[in-house]
């Protein structure tokens, strides 16, 4: 009670102290009006943060500005710096090696997380416990991500090269995953897939458990069996949630930076630079900031434009 009262009494407070001609306008405000009241100091927040710094990106994308000169003459160059990056073939390679990347873990990931949403759907004894289990890599950050299985790694002492040479017979050292041309990609999407597995695990029993039991008792009286079920009820209905975690995943894995730059830093030489690791290296290491923002620009375009067919193409499906 004391404390409702003393919050009675602030309030009666701040009333009196609010100018009366203020109040008045207020008291005359529509509902819309006070909706948009509340809501502009964060659209002006979001503008500031996002479409400023987008307006601004392309902008330089247009000039030779270096970040490292900011006291240099700028000088408009207009699409140059976009023809010289459809024209390099680095660039082209880092949109395969990025390609590669989100394709492989991506199909890795709906498979292995769908399965296991199958799995913890069925309510087992203790399915709690393990989808908190499945559920921590998820929850570690990328950076602690990125480190954990660089030690991993280790041909002498990595755990993953233990167990693979104790199930393959072969010797620990004679293989490097994150120091191998040809294994270095299949590292970046193994921890990845390891990472974010429980997301789309996640996703799928939404829609597992959105699934109305009435289907599947009336699919029981028709004398359907399980894999008629699983054809015919549970993929149709589990198929939008699928779909949208390919969304959400395909457009975090676009933009992968952090744990492929701990791994590998885009090596060994060019094989697992991706395109946010090129970007980088364009904006940091060679200070053609003018030039990484068209870059920037152009990953942009591409991830918004895959995404807007993608999102037309799902939409397509949820009408079916």
């Amino acid at each position: 009670m004391t404390h409702t009262s003393s919050l009675h009494a602030l309030a009666r407070r701040a009333g009196a102290a609010t100018p009366p001609a203020f109040a008045a306008r207020v008291r005359g405000l529509s509902d819309r009006a006070v909706a948009w009241l509340f809501i502009t100091p964060t659209i002006v927040l979001l503008l500031a943060i996002n479409v400023f710094p987008l307006i601004w990106t392309i902008r330089l994308s247009f000039t030779n500005y270096r970040a490292n000169r900011p006291n240099a003459p700028l000088r408009w160059v207009g699409l140059e710096n976009y023809t010289s990056i459809l024209s390099d073939p680095d660039v082209w390679h880092a949109m395969q090696t990025t390609a590669h990347f989100v394709v492989w873990s991506i199909a890795l990931q709906v498979l292995l997380g769908f399965g296991l949403a199958l799995l913890i759907n069925r309510q087992f004894r203790g399915h709690g416990f393990w989808t908190t289990v499945i559920l921590l890599p998820m929850m570690l950050s990328p950076a602690v991500v990125g480190n954990f299985w660089t030690f991993l790694f280790q041909p002498q002492t990595g755990l993953f090269n233990t167990i693979v040479a104790v199930l393959a017979g072969r010797d620990p050292s004679s293989f490097q995953m994150i120091g191998d041309v040809a294994l270095a990609p299949w590292a970046i999407v193994l921890v990845d897939t390891w990472m974010w597995t429980p997301y789309v695990m996640l996703i799928c029993l939404a829609g597992l458990r959105s699934i109305p039991d009435d289907l599947y008792e009336a699919a029981e009286v028709d004398r359907a069996g399980p894999w008629r079920r699983f054809w015919s009820i549970t993929l149709p209905m589990v198929l939008p949630f699928l779909m949208l975690a390919v969304l959400f995943r395909g457009i975090e894995n676009f933009k992968m930076f952090d744990m492929v730059n701990l791994l590998t830093s885009g090596g060994p030489g060019s094989t697992t630079e991706v395109a946010s690791i090129t970007l980088k290296r364009e904006a940091f290491e060679k200070w053609r900031t003018g030039y990484s923002s068209a870059f920037a620009v152009i990953l942009f375009v591409t991830v918004f434009g895959l995404a807007n067919i993608y999102v037309k193409v799902l939409n397509g499906v949820k009408q079916r």
